[in-house]
């Protein structure tokens, strides 16, 4: 099986509630990376660290530029900011242009994942509204990572897991109970 140990996350409305559902259960020893984009306002105060940790043991920090992705770290994209990466694994912030209108933007995230990790990534859809993530899910199931998509019949706002269903065909269409422990068995936990 090939190590799968990069976790790209990109939700919107109501992937906050998703995320956490995701990471509460999941052990401090995790053997893998995330990095997530939620679209937030570029003016609302920088809690979404303070909020996801205080629901997992797993460390939870807003990403800073210039940064090493790590193990068993949840790095969340600042407001305002598109987050990606370059090799090795190191986190690049701009504020560029709005991809479909939004800035952090899921496809930046989900397209340098892709081209700096390939196999090893996988990339998740979780709640939220419009197309966000679509193009970028292509690039990660393209170079033959995994794609997962929280099911639009539990997401709060159904349409970017609709839409990452419709245009993309993913490997996992999942309730968001059942992220969690998919993503053990993904990346190995307990072998």
């Amino acid at each position: 099986m090939n190590k799968r140990d990069i976790i790209a996350i990109g939700g919107s409305l109501g992937g906050l509630e998703a995320l956490i559902q995701i990471m509460r259960g999941l052990p401090p020893s995790f053997p893998a990376a995330f990095l997530a984009v939620l679209h937030t306002s570029p003016t609302g105060p920088r809690l979404l660290a303070q909020i996801i940790g205080a629901s997992t043991s797993l460390d939870v920090t807003y990403a800073e530029h210039g940064q090493q992705v790590q193990r068993g770290c949840l790095l969340i994209a600042p407001p305002d900011c598109h987050m990606t990466v370059q090799p090795p694994g190191i986190v690049m912030l701009d504020r560029g242009p709005k991809v479909r209108h939004a800035r952090p933007a899921v496809d930046r995230l989900f397209e340098s994942v892709a081209d700096t990790f390939g196999r090893r990534a996988i990339g998740i859809v979780l709640s939220g509204g419009d197309h966000d993530g679509t193009d970028g899910i292509e690039s990660i199931k393209s170079v033959g990572g995994i794609v997962i998509v929280q099911d639009p019949r539990g997401a709060r706002d159904p349409h970017m897991p609709f839409n990452a269903i419709r245009d993309d065909h993913p490997n996992f269409i999942t309730p968001i109970d059942d992220i969690g422990p998919l993503l053990e068995r993904l990346t190995g936990v307990g072998e």
